[in-house]
């Protein structure tokens, strides 16, 4: 792709551009609004440039043998980067993605196809109601959901609520996971915010980032990584091992001094 491709999601709505990244005109950026939300290599699915999306990769590798498919539901589409590493790294997984902007999917796989072989369920719609219709579908199924919900810089508080991650919870697998992205400003008030929430919900809770966030509570994007069960320690070791480094894997009570008082206990 060498020419930057723009689209405005709907009347009024937030303006879509697929550009080339300024680092490598080889792979493309998705901004909405001018803020970059997702990075492809067209060229290697495999490859996650920022630093929480690798994370999450990491995650996938983790969570079962390598190349068992899993069922994943994806909250927000972005660009589809997770979506595209989850069929080259577990072919024959089946996928599913919420999208509130309807016209975002077809505008990126117009420019930017998914791997062939890929089995991808578009759900267009509000995440707080889409979850809630996909309980007959998918309950007791889905053995990860990545929840990356953001208008702009914030992320709506229905889908930061007790309520719609309840309903998430009820479409998890035995031994499914949550991983939620937080991006946060000093002090890590969202990340407070969401743990506390989420707390009350899942027995195993566990965060991880780069280093300076995660222990010293700088600005920067966290991975919450939510169980009903405890997380088994072979999975925390190989996501420490697997980084991004610097960085840490923690109990969500051993997070920067201040973020445990929101906790109302310890979870693991």
């Amino acid at each position: 792709m060498t020419t930057a491709r723009t689209l405005r999601l709907r009347p009024g709505g937030p303006l879509a551009e697929l550009r080339p990244d300024e680092l490598d005109a080889t792979t493309v950026e998705l901004a909405i609004d001018g803020h970059p939300q997702s990075h492809v290599d067209p060229a290697d699915p495999t490859a996650l440039r920022h630093d929480y999306v690798r994370r999450i990769g990491n995650l996938v590798d983790a969570t079962a043998s390598p190349r068992t498919p899993l069922t994943v539901l994806h909250l927000g589409a972005g660009a589809l980067t997770l979506a595209r590493y989850v069929q080259a790294t577990r072919p024959g997984s089946p996928q599913h993605v919420v999208e509130l902007e309807s016209a975002l999917v077809p505008f990126v796989l117009d420019a930017l196809p998914l791997p062939p072989g890929t089995e991808l369920q578009v759900h267009p719609g509000d995440a707080a109601e889409v979850v809630r219709r996909l309980g007959t579908e998918l309950a007791g199924r889905v053995d990860l959901a990545v929840a990356d919900l953001y208008r702009g810089t914030t992320t709506p508080a229905a889908v930061r609520s007790a309520a719609f991650y309840e309903t998430l919870a009820g479409l998890l697998a035995p031994g499914g996971l949550l991983a939620v992205n937080v991006a946060d400003d000093d002090g890590l008030p969202a990340l407070g915010t969401q743990l506390a929430v989420l707390s009350t919900l899942f027995s195993g809770l566990w965060v991880t980032g780069p280093l300076a966030t995660v222990t010293h509570a700088r600005a920067g994007n966290a991975v919450v990584i939510a169980s009903r069960d405890r997380l088994p320690t072979s999975l925390l070791d190989a996501l420490r091992a697997a980084g991004p480094h610097p960085g840490a894997v923690v109990d969500a009570h051993d997070l920067a001094p201040g973020l445990d008082s929101t906790l109302p206990g310890r979870t693991l």
